[in-house]
């Protein structure tokens, strides 16, 4: 195991435009105070109910793929076998009552009914395309709340190389096949971390000009079982591997890959920057990491 001293370096970076659909990786991210730039300004919702689609019911929003046009004026959206469709974004307009989760989330901008006819014809039932509001003002939760868009609750998902080494060699010796990072949705990718799960003891992480800051070990569901390129699911893998030892009793014993984190200091991230992290105090010589119980 390489010692706490190691070099730790942005590995990827990627944004999701509109929460629960493809991502977009990016050499270069500004930073702001809800996380990447774009990440999960858009979502799909229910017509009726203004409810959340997402690919814990809808594993074919995966295969949906948005492109942030002109700096955010237009989207572009793309899916096999479909039409594509250009959506020159309406940054305020008709508004709709939204909620994650059952929780209300106050109005979001409605994109028209040429989107919500295309999103209703690639998913197969009614959407939605809606956008957040100009000021738009929610707070995460957890050590670091911060504040968030449209992702389930905090500004950023970091994700190690590292952890996903551990838990492709548990898989595969089980004689099972190997995921790729794509299926936990990561934001930012480390490499280099001293140890797997190294991401659940960072306290603090300052990268380019912006800084970071633990919110809450990242709790799974079904999404990680779901090809993010097919859109189709396919399980049981990664969580039943992550179910026999990334279990955290402090998340109602819910199975945990990555770390959540808010953002303290806006800035500029890139890929292959340099990782300047503070740890948990109780980190020192970062072992027995690839437990649940030895998280935090």
């Amino acid at each position: 195991m390489r010692g706490a001293e190691a070099v730790i370096t942005v590995r990827r970076l990627t944004y999701f435009p509109v929460k629960g659909c493809a991502g977009t990786d990016v050499p270069t991210a500004r930073v702001g105070e809800t996380g990447l730039e774009h990440d999960r300004t858009f979502m799909v919702v229910d017509p009726a109910e203004g409810t959340f689609h997402s690919q814990r019911t809808l594993p074919r929003m995966a295969a949906v793929r948005p492109e942030v046009v002109d700096g955010g004026a237009g989207l572009r959206l793309s899916a096999d076998g479909t039409e594509s469709l250009f959506l020159p974004v309406v940054p305020d307009g008709p508004r709709r009552a939204v909620s994650l989760f059952g929780r209300p989330l106050g109005e979001a901008v409605d994109q028209g009914d040429e989107v919500a006819a295309w999103f209703s014809g690639v998913l197969g039932v009614g959407a939605r395309l809606v956008r957040v509001v100009p000021g738009f003002d929610r707070d995460g939760w957890g050590e670091t709340p911060g504040k968030v868009a449209f992702a389930d609750a905090h500004a950023l998902l970091v994700a190690s190389q590292e952890s996903l080494d551990d838990l492709n060699a548990r898989i595969a010796a089980n004689g099972g096949r190997p995921v790729p990072m794509d299926r936990f949705r990561p934001n930012v990718v480390l490499d280099g971390c001293p140890a797997p799960h190294a991401e659940d003891v960072m306290r603090r992480m300052e990268i380019g000009t912006a800084a970071f800051a633990h919110a809450t070990p990242a709790a799974r569901c079904a999404v990680p079982m779901v090809d993010q390129v097919t859109g189709e699911r396919d399980g049981p893998e990664p969580v039943r591997t992550l179910s026999t030892y990334r279990r955290d009793a402090r998340l109602q014993n819910k199975v945990t890959f990555g770390a959540k984190a808010a953002v303290v200091r806006p800035g500029v991230l890139s890929v292959g920057d340099t990782v300047t992290v503070a740890w948990h105090a109780g980190s020192a010589g970062l072992t027995g990491l690839s437990s649940g119980a030895a998280a935090r």
